[in-house]
Parts: structure tokens; C-alpha cells; sequence
């Protein structure tokens, strides 16, 4: 048997319907934006791996600074002991952060990075004695799978078996100049039981690669703060570079209280999670009475193999030729979108930064389970590029390395497919 047959007798797949799915392709290698199959077939990873990748794969920096870790400490306990990995990329992250986040709690992805932020915020108000336990989301946001993720997203497909199960969240729509007096006039009328607003600062990936202008969330976000609601930005996607800056909230004026990481953190190289906050919410946990104390953590907490993977990934990261290639990616796409903008097979083009999304017409609202979605995938991947459709939209979210080459050809393949599909 080969490796897709071999993997069909054993692993269940995410996201996928594995009764009518098609094999899995088989990759057995990766360098820069391109991976490789068992039999040689070369794709490019124009969505750099959902969203984790922004090196290249298998970068030899980061690979070396993992294997010098995995010969000096693979692992130790969290609770009661440190290391200096942990130290070093907490201090460095936290002095490139907004300047009032201050202290730095480490899980093991996006999802659970989330939910040590609700966690945070719910506790907070315990801690204070005040029982406020209503959340502000937005409509079709996503925040993970996890149970607390879960339930301030949106209703979906993705929730639909578990809605009974979730907890109750005030739900509003996008700001914008329409709206945002009404919504700010709702939270100001709910907000002695709210404990928290979280938001995907900019882009709602995962909902089509929805935009919104920073203007209005700053105000929101402002708006918030007077009423005494904690703010918490979900930078799992956002953050190192998306936006075009370091992170989505370097767009806003009004800094969050709390924000989570996980995607480029390790540069695409492991699992990782970071949920990061105020020296106000961490004061809140600090007592004599053990209650009041933060009792969330994982096993594999603060590990030392991914903390020197994402060390390496933040030395690429500030170094000045990776800003360079952001620009670089962020002009040619804002030149592409000109170039297709009108085009009859096109609903609309949206860019925020390296973030280019194209939502083809389909004379029906967007769905993700769009019939279109099969069509563009298989056309893509038969022209050796890897774009993951979200129903009818397409984006093109690429590993920071990409080549003009590379760009080019991904740019000539869209406008194909505009013509042809």
C-alpha cells in the first residue's frame, strides 16, 4: 500500500467528511513555499499550511536551534519551574506587544490560548466579587473548537451538533458607520454583566476572510473601556505580519487587555499557544486566599523544543528582509486586486496586507459547503498550487519567502480560473 491507502486505514482526518473524501495527498517534504509528494509532484503552499507557516518549511534555522534544544532540555514541569526559553520569549515578545501587556501564560495552541483568555476574564470578575458572566462576540466569528472556543463563535456547521451545550453569548454585528452608535449603545445597556468583548482584530478568517475597518473597532474598543469591559484580541491569525504590521492591534489606538497567539508563533514548525495581559488582570489572581488562583495548564506547558522553535521563527521575524517581503507580498497583491477587480466571475476582492481574498460570484449568499468550493480546490491543485476554498471564496495567504516567481504564477493561475470556471 502506499501512504494515502495506509493512512485511510487508520487516521480520521479534520474537517473532512471521510466517507466521500478523496485520499489525502501524501507530502514527504517541504522547503521554502513548496511541498513534495511521495512520488515528486511539487505544490505551492499559497496558504502557508492554514495560515501557521510565514518561514518556509523546514527552515534551517529554525531547525537548527530545535535539534541544539532537544540536546539540552526536551521538557520539564511548569508549575514550580522555568527554563530559560520560556523566560527569553516571553521577554521579547511582551517588548514588542502593546506596552500594556505584561505578562505572558503559555498552552499549546489556538484554541486553548483562547480559552485561558475567557478564563482570565470570567475569573477576574470572581476574584473582585462581581459575578459578571456575559460575553460580546461578533456574529460568525471563530475562535477554536474547544468548548469555551466554541461558544463565542458564531452558530455554524462547525457548532451545530453542540449548541444546546454552549454558553449564552451576546452576539453583534461588524462596526461600521451605521452601526456602531447602536452597538455601543447595547453594550452600555448590558455592561454590568458583561465580563469580556473578544474579536479577531481586522479579518474574520474563517468566516471568508470578512474585513472591517480598524476605525470602528478602535471606537468599539474605546467604548468598551469606559463601561468596564475587558477586551481580548484573538491574534492566532492575525499576528506576525498578516495585517502587513506586526500584529493587527499595532492598527488600533486602544490596546486589549488580553491577547492570544498560537499559527505563526512557532513559525509553522509545532504546536504552541500564548495568551498574554495586563499587569491588572494578573494582580487580580494574586492572593493569599489559593481561590483566587488561575487553575488552568497543560502538560506539555511552556515546552523548551517550542519555545526555541519560535525563539528562531522571531529572530526571521524582526530581522529587516522579512519585513521587506511583507511589503513586498502586500504591494503585489494590492496590484493583482487592481488588475482582476470588476471581473465578471468576481462578487469582490478584499486585501488586508498579505491577506487576499476573492470571492467569486455564485449569484448566492456565501456558504462554505458551496458547491464551487470542490471545483476551484482540484483546479488549483491540478496546477501544482495549494488553495483551500472557503465555499466560494479563494485567498491567497502565503509563506513570507514566496518568490515573485512563485507570486506570478499563483496571480496567472487565478485569472485563468476566472475565465474558466
Amino acid at each position: 500500500m502506499n501512504l494515502a491507502e495506509r493512512d485511510l486505514q487508520v487516521i480520521w482526518h479534520p474537517y473532512t467528511q471521510m466517507q466521500t473524501a478523496q485520499p489525502p495527498i501524501p507530502i514527504v517534504r517541504g522547503e521554502g513555499t513548496c511541498l513534495y509528494t511521495e512520488d515528486g509532484t511539487k505544490y505551492i503552499d499559497a496558504i502557508s499550511s492554514w495560515w501557521v507557516n510565514i518561514h518556509g518549511h523546514s527552515h534551517p534555522y529554525i531547525a537548527k536551534k530545535i535539534a541544539e534544544q532537544l540536546l539540552q532540555l526536551e521538557h520539564v514541569i511548569f508549575a514550580g519551574f522555568t527554563h530559560p526559553g520560556a523566560v527569553e520569549l516571553a521577554e521579547r515578545l511582551l517588548a514588542i506587544l502593546p506596552s500594556n501587556q505584561a505578562k505572558a501564560f503559555y498552552s499549546d495552541n489556538g484554541s486553548t490560548a483562547v480559552e485561558v483568555a475567557i478564563k482570565m476574564c470570567l475569573q477576574y470578575w470572581h476574584n473582585k466579587g462581581q459575578e459578571r458572566t456575559k460575553i460580546i462576540a461578533f456574529k460568525n466569528a471563530y475562535h477554536g473548537d474547544t468548548f469555551g472556543a466554541m461558544s463565542v463563535s458564531g452558530r455554524s456547521a462547525f457548532t451545530a451538533a453542540f449548541d444546546s451545550l454552549l454558553f449564552e453569548v451576546e452576539f453583534i454585528d461588524l462596526p461600521d458607520e451605521k452601526n456602531i452608535e447602536s452597538i455601543k449603545s447595547l453594550v452600555s445597556s448590558i455592561k454590568t454583566n458583561v465580563s469580556c468583548f473578544i474579536f479577531e482584530p481586522l479579518v474574520q478568517g474563517s468566516a471568508g476572510m470578512v474585513m472591517y475597518e480598524a476605525k470602528y473597532l478602535d471606537e468599539l474598543m474605546a467604548h468598551c473601556r469606559k463601561e468596564g469591559v475587558m477586551l481580548i484580541a484573538d491574534e492566532v491569525f492575525t499576528g506576525f505580519g498578516r495585517t502587513g504590521k506586526a500584529f493587527a492591534c499595532n492598527h488600533l489606538q486602544t490596546q486589549p487587555d488580553i491577547m492570544c497567539f498560537s499559527k505563526g508563533l512557532t513559525g509553522g514548525t509545532m504546536a504552541f499557544g500564548l495568551t498574554t495581559c495586563t499587569q491588572d488582570m494578573y494582580n487580580a489572581f494574586l492572593s493569599d486566599d489559593k481561590m483566587k488562583t488561575l487553575f488552568h495548564g497543560h502538560s506539555y506547558t511552556a515546552n523548551p523544543v517550542a519555545c526555541a522553535a519560535a525563539l528562531a521563527s522571531l529572530d526571521l521575524f524582526v530581522d529587516a528582509s522579512t519585513q521587506k517581503n511583507i511589503d513586498r507580498i502586500v504591494a503585489r497583491h494590492t496590484v493583482f486586486a487592481d488588475k482582476i477587480k470588476g471581473h465578471k466571475s468576481l462578487k469582490t476582492t478584499r486585501q488586508t496586507g498579505t491577506i487576499l481574498a476573492m470571492e467569486w460570484e455564485t449569484g448566492n449568499n456565501t456558504s462554505y459547503f458551496s458547491g464551487l468550493r470542490d471545483k476551484l480546490y482540484h483546479y488549483f491543485l491540478n496546477k501544482g498550487i495549494i488553495l483551500r476554498p472557503l465555499g466560494n471564496i479563494i485567498y491567497i495567504l502565503p509563506p513570507y519567502c514566496i518568490t515573485d516567481t512563485e507570486l506570478d504564477y499563483i496571480y496567472t493561475t487565478v485569472e485563468q480560473a476566472l475565465n474558466e470556471i
